[in-house]
């Protein structure tokens, strides 16, 4: 009987606690115009305060200041938000900074003109650069192409020089 009777006064402790956060919740709107201008981010943030107020109840000491509690909760929230969207801008900015490629017709058509000079490099040179190019170490291609180092490393860099002269200078951006 003793359980029960100490768990009634706590549960009755608690909503009225929660009935005087209902109460000052017109005080944490103005509070929070300090922070935005934005009624929409001014009640995502009263919203985000009121939530982590009420799962956290338990942490709150009767007989101290519940204003200054909730008020606590509302500025430590607005700067983890704050520190958050610093480190992890979202918008158009970072949209605009990520997708500065051009459109893909424009890649297709060099993709084109690439294979088209490609074509007209000699056999070997063009083995080479392909080989090169695709990731395979100068050593193993110049294994692949039955060649000495140095010949390999010149045959790449003619077909480099080609292919500049060919395409100018549309492939560099």
């Amino acid at each position: 009987m003793t359980a029960l009777s100490s768990q009634r006064p706590a549960s009755q402790e608690t909503f009225s606690v929660e009935l005087e956060i209902v109460e000052l919740t017109p005080a944490l709107h103005a509070f929070a115009r300090r922070f935005l201008r934005s009624e929409d981010d001014i009640d995502d943030l009263v919203q985000e305060t009121l939530l982590k107020a009420l799962n956290s109840i338990q942490l709150y000491h009767p007989g101290t200041s519940l204003k200054s509690w909730l008020f606590t909760i509302l500025r430590n929230t607005f700067c983890s938000n704050y520190r958050r969207r610093k480190r992890e801008p979202v918008g158009m900015d970072v949209t605009m900074e990520q997708v500065s490629v051009a459109p893909s017709q424009e890649w297709a058509l060099r993709e084109r003109e690439l294979r088209q000079a490609m074509t007209r490099l000699s056999d070997d040179r063009r083995r080479a650069l392909t080989l090169v190019a695709a990731g395979t170490s100068y050593e193993d291609a110049a294994r692949i192409c039955g060649c000495r180092i140095g010949t390999l490393k010149s045959r790449v860099s003619r077909a480099r020089e080609t292919l500049h002269s060919l395409l100018g200078n549309q492939l560099i951006d």
